[in-house]
């Protein structure tokens, strides 16, 4: 592999975790309460933790898109 390669991968796994955060963001804003009642039963957490801890997954997840996806695609960018 060379490097348009590796920084073609890379920009297009961040175009599709961009998408799947988005997705995310959008099904939690849209069914909130439908999410936390099955997810309350599922996991056994009590209903007021749950918007923090979906408030944790979304930021680590935009993290690690930044730190494994976006920061490598731009660095490849710059060397072409």
């Amino acid at each position: 592999m060379d490097l348009n390669e590796i920084t073609l991968f890379l920009g297009w796994c961040t175009a599709i975790n961009i998408g799947i955060l988005t997705f995310s963001a959008l099904v939690l804003f849209l069914f909130k309460g439908f999410l936390i009642n099955i997810h309350t039963k599922l996991a056994g957490v009590s209903a007021s933790q749950l918007p923090s801890l979906y408030f944790a997954y979304m930021g680590n997840y935009k993290i690690g898109i930044l730190i494994f996806n976006l920061v490598p695609y731009i660095a490849l960018k710059l060397m072409n």
